[in-house]
């Protein structure tokens, strides 16, 4: 994946603060700390791109793939880039991607697969319409 592609097939993105404490012995983020940010910006891909509102129908993680490409410092300006990639009925896949803020290094990559959920007993639901169409648009984009 070059970085140049990803500025041009992200429509979000969200700028990570790298603090104190995510750094490790090695002096670079903890591997374990990567998911947080990812968290972080799913989470707000959800809310500001999609206006989902989780009050009514939830989401869920079923599944992350994360590769570590290059290893954070403290002193790195570091993106979060967020798209959608597949749809099905209730669930959806999210591409993302940590990015120097210069857009010249890719410091991982993360595929989550996501589940609707009903807030009332947990159980899969149809993805509501409202957000399939928003995401839709990230998928006609990167086709």
């Amino acid at each position: 994946m070059n970085p140049k592609d990803i500025l041009g097939n992200f429509d979000f993105s969200v700028p990570i603060q790298v603090r104190f404490s995510d750094i490790d012995g090695y002096m670079h983020v903890n591997n374990g700390i990567y998911f947080n940010y990812f968290e972080h910006a799913r989470a707000l891909y959800l809310y500001e791109r999609c206006g989902w509102n989780i009050m009514e129908v939830g989401t869920v993680v079923a599944r992350i793939e994360l590769d570590y490409l290059k290893p954070i410092h403290m002193e790195d300006q570091v993106k979060a880039f967020v798209r959608c990639s597949r749809i099905g009925n209730t669930s959806f896949d999210l591409e993302q991607v940590l990015l120097d803020e210069r857009g010249e290094k890719i410091f991982a990559t993360c595929k989550t697969i996501m589940v609707s959920v009903s807030m009332k007993n947990m159980n899969p639901v149809p993805i509501p319409s409202e957000y399939r169409e928003i995401m839709q648009a990230d998928l006609n984009k990167s086709a």
